[in-house]
């Protein structure tokens, strides 16, 4: 069991999780926006590692990924930055991104030096279900990290309760088939959506992502899942003036 785990086991009220980039809006202030996430009451978070080609994620995203890159952000310095982590935050700690760093990295060195570093959990959404399963689960699980899947509207069935036989952390509900930045739908096909997931009662926890901007979206996401991440909303919002000194501002807007 690791904090992610523990969190979701012992939490009873709605789970908001943060995610931002690493290396945006300047390279170092990864482990600053951290800390300032977790003092303002935050759950846990995510942090993405920049990728040149983006393709499920909005404008804001793909925006923050290419300043990143741009500051110089990789995986090897982010794992740098984060040997300070667990100095500085205690919540957990999941990394996002897409799988092409991680096999230039080695999936086997990311693992262990997501270890390392105290990181929960992972999310890879184009690392493909059967490469996971077949050669890559054990780096996982020997290094207690969770790997967490994404399930959409048009997921199968079979598929999610195959990625609910696989999953030790929760399941990461995408809202919509879009890309990220597009706000959460009200509408009886979501709604559909969302009770169909939730009376499959699988066993690992869920979350809802893409779309959670405000307080509404998050109470919405709320009344079907364990909580809801905040993604592209934070991210503009860290392109704003003082923004760093004003992180509990923004978390008290999502959840007061």
């Amino acid at each position: 069991m690791n904090r992610l785990n523990e969190l979701f086991q012992n939490k009873k009220e709605p789970l908001l999780s943060i995610y931002f980039t690493a290396g945006y809006p300047d390279l170092n202030s990864t482990l600053d926006i951290a800390e300032a996430i977790e003092k303002a009451g935050a759950d846990f978070m995510e942090i993405g590692f920049p990728y040149s080609d983006p393709l499920a994620d909005g404008p804001v995203i793909q925006n923050s990924s290419q300043k990143a890159l741009q500051n110089g952000m990789n995986l090897k310095i982010l794992f740098e930055q984060l040997k300070e982590l667990r100095k500085r935050v205690s919540i957990p700690v999941l990394l996002m991104g897409y799988v092409n760093p991680v096999l230039q990295y080695g999936v086997k060195n990311f693992c262990d030096s997501c270890a390392a570093v105290g990181v929960d959990g992972v999310i890879v959404p184009d690392l493909p279900m059967v490469e996971y399963e077949e050669l890559y689960k054990d780096n996982f699980i020997s290094n207690n990290i969770s790997n967490i899947f994404l399930v959409t509207p048009q997921t199968s069935e079979e598929r999610i309760r195959k990625i609910d036989d696989l999953s030790n952390g929760f399941i990461y509900l995408l809202s919509s088939s879009s890309t990220t930045g597009k706000n959460l739908t009200v509408s009886n096909e979501a709604d559909a959506y969302f009770s169909r997931i939730r009376e499959m009662n699988l066993k690992n926890p869920t979350m809802i992502g893409f779309g959670i901007s405000d307080q509404k979206s998050f109470n919405k996401a709320a009344e079907y899942t364990r909580g809801a991440i905040v993604g592209s909303a934070f991210v503009k919002f860290l392109d704003t003036e003082n923004a760093l000194q004003r992180i509990p501002e923004f978390i008290k807007s999502i959840r007061p």
